[in-house]
């Protein structure tokens, strides 16, 4: 399981997901370009020490990211789906997909995604925050596909 950032604009929501992906064993690719310069110390200021935990790959635009993918399949995460993520079938290969945090994806990037699913939110409200977005989906999908990190280890 990946978590892939389509050009994210905060680099503490960089660094939650880079800890989110340490602690739940799931690489994150990083499509640029991104709205803050990347240096280790505004990065490490929320994702702390666990960065050194993770896989991260960095990816020149949307199209190197894709060549990358495989015949992984590529679940956008967007609130223009009516789909929610809690009935949708994850697979262990899957590549959770989320937009920047100011527009989402562009219609080309939606296009070429497998699927477009959303987390069920209130009315009264838009979004949730990218990082917490990211946590919720790696979850469930880990959950649905039985690979979430063993207690006992």
């Amino acid at each position: 399981m990946r978590i892939a950032l389509f050009e994210p604009e905060i680099a503490g929501n960089v660094g939650a997901i880079l800890r989110l992906g340490a602690c739940l064993g799931a690489a994150v690719d990083l499509i640029e370009p991104m709205g803050f310069v990347w240096d280790d110390r505004r990065v490490r200021r929320a994702a702390m020490d666990y960065i050194d935990h993770v896989t991260i790959t960095r990816h020149a635009g949307f199209d190197a990211f894709r060549a990358t993918a495989g015949s992984a399949r590529l679940v956008l995460f967007t609130t223009k789906s009516s789909q929610s993520a809690y009935d949708f079938s994850f697979r262990a290969d899957d590549i959770l997909l989320f937009g920047k945090e100011s527009a989402g994806v562009p219609p080309a990037v939606a296009d070429a995604c497998d699927a477009r699913i959303r987390i069920p939110l209130r009315p009264q409200v838009r979004s949730l925050n990218l990082a917490m977005s990211a946590a919720l989906a790696l979850g469930e999908a880990l959950r649905q596909t039985g690979t979430l990190p063993d207690l006992t280890a």
